[in-house]
């Protein structure tokens, strides 16, 4: 009876991260401010970048705060409902971003996502992150590779924070972050991965992060 209580917290945490994270915050927006459904622009992808291109900056800007929040609260939520769950919580969150059963688990790419949850996590890490996104979204002006390089810096900041508990999880997350990116990874290779601020591709956002020119960062 005992082993079976044991299982009852980490259960409602990993429930509850999962409905927090996979509420598709870039497609109720879309649909309710009567800009269609978003999975059929652009790109199809769930993420304030396919959101911008609906030409709407503010559901955009919306996308990514929410998308960035609903991380954050998993965790936060998590410790404070089932105390030693938040990590649980965080991983599931993550997850539910990406693969959404209310999507038939065609989710985003999870950038923003798991910058909430690593500034719930350990906050100095999650500054590493949005330093990494941010300055590479101004200098390279690839989203993708910014996305791509802020997931991995994740475990690299955890590493010399000395937060050694921390650095498994977000080094999987970072692996899933990838794997979301592996068109975007394809494009870079041959080239054609377009930049912000030049043409874009259906395809070429992260899914998550947005258009420096029209959000804070760029």
């Amino acid at each position: 009876m005992h082993t079976e209580v044991l299982w009852i917290a980490p259960t409602c945490a990993l429930l509850l991260g999962y409905l927090l994270g996979s509420i598709p915050f870039g497609v109720l927006l879309t649909r309710f401010a009567g800009a269609g459904d978003l999975r059929t622009i652009g790109s199809g992808n769930i993420g304030a970048t396919n959101v911008l291109r609906t030409g709407r900056k503010g559901l955009a800007a919306a996308t990514l705060l929410l998308d960035l929040l609903k991380g954050a609260a998993a965790v936060w939520l998590a410790d404070w409902l089932f105390p030693g769950d938040g990590m649980v919580a965080a991983a599931a969150a993550f997850v539910g971003h990406c693969y959404p059963i209310w999507l038939r688990f065609k989710g985003g790419k999870g950038v923003a996502t798991m910058m909430g949850i690593v500034l719930a996590l350990h906050w100095p890490m999650g500054l590493v992150y949005a330093a990494v996104w941010l300055g590479l979204l101004a200098t390279v002006r690839i989203s993708s590779v910014a996305g791509m390089a802020a997931a991995v810096s994740a475990p690299v900041g955890g590493a010399l924070f000395g937060r050694f508990d921390l650095v498994m999880l977000v080094l999987a997350l970072a692996a899933i972050v990838l794997w979301k990116h592996r068109e975007n990874i394809e494009r870079l290779a041959n080239g054609t991965e377009p930049r912000i601020g030049g043409s874009r591709d259906t395809e070429g956002g992260t899914g998550d992060d947005v258009d420096a020119n029209a959000l804070p960062g760029g």
